[in-house]
């Protein structure tokens, strides 16, 4: 049975688990997951087993970790602080977008429920964050855009980009200085020969450019068809 105050490392947790699983099918597996905390595979054993006892995880041993529906209720709501801080230190405080995930780590846990929902407002109940990732709502529903990696893509794929990963600031930084950024439209080129570059073209029509991308890059950005559905939605009971 889960405690009524879960402390910040459980929160931390749940949150790590389901981020890995927002933008895919795939499950977290306890090294990967040991990874994205920076902590030992001793440490995540022992966590995992404390977040299971509390009705927060499934989790069989050498099989990958997924949320039950009450985990997936904290991890939502931890999201949701976190996302929507982060909007707060860009448009309200004048953070750029590389400085503000460290920031809000520290943040999401002190601040109480009623700061959160006062925040939401004053930015007017803000989708996503400054890096495109949907924020969920104040009654757990999120809304997802269909998006695929843009390192993924065939060549003649024309799209939008719709979420930027924002877990190497110095790539963020790069970004930010080639102006790429989201809702930009981008057409994919095709490919440098023997496994090279992927050629891309960012911008609208009269102001575009073509980019040489490196995989990390465009592994780290995300495109949304156009003419696709948005996205599905997926409600959770608080």
């Amino acid at each position: 049975m889960k405690t009524s105050t879960p402390s910040s490392s459980i929160e931390d947790y749940v949150k790590v688990i389901y981020s890995f699983t927002e933008w895919q099918d795939k499950p977290i597996t306890s090294t990967q997951l040991a990874q994205r905390l920076g902590v030992a595979n001793s440490s995540v054993s022992e966590m995992v087993r404390k977040l299971k006892d509390q009705g927060l995880v499934l989790h069989k041993p050498y099989s990958a970790i997924t949320l039950t529906q009450e985990g997936v209720r904290l991890a939502l709501s931890m999201v949701r602080r976190h996302r929507l801080i982060e909007t707060y230190l860009v448009q309200d405080l004048g953070y750029s977008w590389d400085e503000v995930h460290d920031e809000a780590e520290q943040l999401e846990h002190a601040v109480s429920d009623t700061f959160i929902e006062r925040m939401a407002a004053r930015l007017g109940n803000p989708s996503r964050d400054p890096h495109g990732d949907p924020i969920p709502s104040a009654d757990g529903t999120v809304q997802v855009p269909r998006a695929h990696r843009l390192s993924e893509l065939d060549e003649g794929h024309t799209g939008l980009i719709t979420r930027i990963s924002d877990e190497n600031p110095e790539l963020l930084r790069y970004l930010a200085a080639e102006e790429i950024d989201l809702d930009a439209d981008v057409e994919v080129m095709g490919r440098k020969p023997f496994g090279g570059a992927l050629v891309v073209r960012i911008g609208s029509a009269g102001r575009s450019r073509d980019f040489d991308l490196a995989d990390e890059v465009a592994s780290a950005l995300w495109v949304h068809s156009e003419g696709v559905h948005p996205g599905c939605r997926m409600a959770v009971s608080r």
